[in-house]
């Protein structure tokens, strides 16, 4: 689909943004796919489309078994430091630094939203960012020479007191959601009069609930992703577009003066 095709959906996308007060962002996957990171649904190319989950990225797999995380991993992480936030990101973060967007809540590990200048960034999976000892606390971040040797050697970086693998601090399957993010997460989207989906098929539990939990107490709401999604039918737009084409197209166009 093409944006001449869609000029309709997106000025409309453009009236709410302009006469909305309290927006609302949950992005996912599909906003860093034009950076050249893999999602991980999508058919052929998806991370989980050759491994399992469970087997991969659980916390239980990963205490008895850290390697097969870290194998995994190596080529997510490798991507990740040699890629860049897109045009979506950056006209995001500008339309937030304005005052146009209250939060930011993103699935993704990857850190591009405060690259490109967002500051409300809520990361409910976590990031990239921390890398940790779960067993004595240990902390080291992303940047460190354990973890450069790893991205050069492909040497599970461990703890130099206690000799276990780090853990990145990316929540893995059996994890809880980090308490405190969450709850500012379900804040935000309690008091949003319009909630916008960039990039997500909204598959996942239960950040899946955040625009429900929005439109429940009368946001409007945005749906900006190539896939479909459960919430559709009850979407005042669907843009069924490229990210950066659609946030391209909505940078231009929106009156940054709010009311």
């Amino acid at each position: 689909m093409k944006l001449a095709d869609n000029l309709e959906k997106l000025n409309k996308a453009v009236s709410l943004i302009e006469q909305s007060n309290y927006i609302v962002l949950l992005t996912g996957a599909g906003i860093s796919t034009p950076s050249g990171i893999p999602d991980f649904r999508s058919q052929n190319s998806g991370l989980w489309m050759e491994n399992n989950p469970i087997e991969v990225a659980s916390l239980s797999s990963f205490r008895s078994q850290p390697s097969i995380f870290y194998d995994w991993f190596h080529p997510l992480l490798e991507a990740i430091t040699n890629a860049s936030p897109n045009p979506a990101h950056f006209a995001i973060a500008n339309l937030e630094n304005k005052g146009i967007f209250k939060a930011v809540i993103t699935q993704n590990i990857d850190l591009f939203h405060q690259k490109a200048g967002s500051i409300n960034v809520l990361e409910l999976h976590g990031s990239i960012k921390k890398f940790s000892c779960i067993r004595c606390g240990y902390e080291t971040d992303y940047e460190s020479l354990l973890i450069k040797d790893y991205m050069k050697s492909k040497v599970i970086p461990k703890c130099p007191r206690c000799n276990v693998a780090l853990k990145p601090s990316i929540i893995f399957y059996e994890e809880m959601l980090p308490e405190r993010v969450w709850e500012k997460a379900n804040i935000h989207s309690q008091m949003a009069d319009l909630f916008i989906v960039v990039g997500t098929s909204l598959e996942v539990y239960p950040a899946n609930l955040l625009p429900e939990v929005a439109i429940n107490n009368n946001a409007k709401l945005i749906i900006n992703t190539l896939s479909t999604t459960q919430l559709d039918s009850v979407a005042n737009v669907v843009l069924n577009l490229d990210v950066v084409d659609v946030w391209n197209y909505l940078i231009e166009r929106i009156n940054p003066v709010k009311k």
